[in-house]
């Protein structure tokens, strides 16, 4: 597995879609691209998906191969593999980062998620993804302050990592 995106950044959009990248972004784009070199832009595919997607998730050259091989597995024929094969080979858009540190967004992808002047980028592991700031506050955020504020004040978010080490067969043996 490679390097991981951390952070998140909100970044200018001018009019012809030109968005800056976080630097350490870049970085993990560059190590993600087994076709990198010092002196290229690193490739990235950017995923729309269908209408409930209001953000655009932009995977770095190894992270859509290991879904690629993910989809590639499934029984050819079957609604899954069709439906995956849709959202992520067709509802998608092949890039690279431009020589200032850029991305070009098309049109139809800042419509997609009404990007207008500014965007707002936040990792999310193998990923990272670009949303309209106003509705990432409005979504996301929210839904993240609702589902702790159902929990103890004293609630450690990291006890998941436990329960998914056991639930992976990764127990302590004891």
């Amino acid at each position: 597995m490679g390097r991981r995106f951390r952070g998140e950044s909100h970044h200018k959009v001018d009019a012809k879609g030109r968005v800056s990248i976080p630097a350490s972004f870049r970085r993990v784009l560059e190590a993600g691209d087994p076709d990198w070199t010092e002196g290229l832009n690193p490739n990235l595919v950017i995923v729309y998906g269908d209408h409930r997607r209001n953000y655009l998730e932009c995977y770095t050259m190894e992270a859509i191969d290991e879904v690629d091989d993910k989809i590639a597995a499934l029984p050819r024929g079957s609604m899954e593999r069709r439906m995956l094969q849709r959202m992520f080979h067709g509802q998608s858009f092949p890039t690279n980062v431009d020589e200032t540190g850029r991305l070009v967004l098309p049109a139809k992808l800042r419509e997609k998620i009404e990007l207008d002047k500014e965007a707002f980028f936040i990792a999310a592991g193998d990923t990272f993804q670009i949303w309209k700031p106003e509705t990432y506050e409005e979504e996301e955020l929210s839904r993240t302050e609702a589902w702790l504020d159902e929990l103890p004040d004293d609630f450690d978010p990291l006890i998941y990592l436990d329960q998914a080490k056991d639930q992976a067969g990764g127990g302590d043996g004891a």
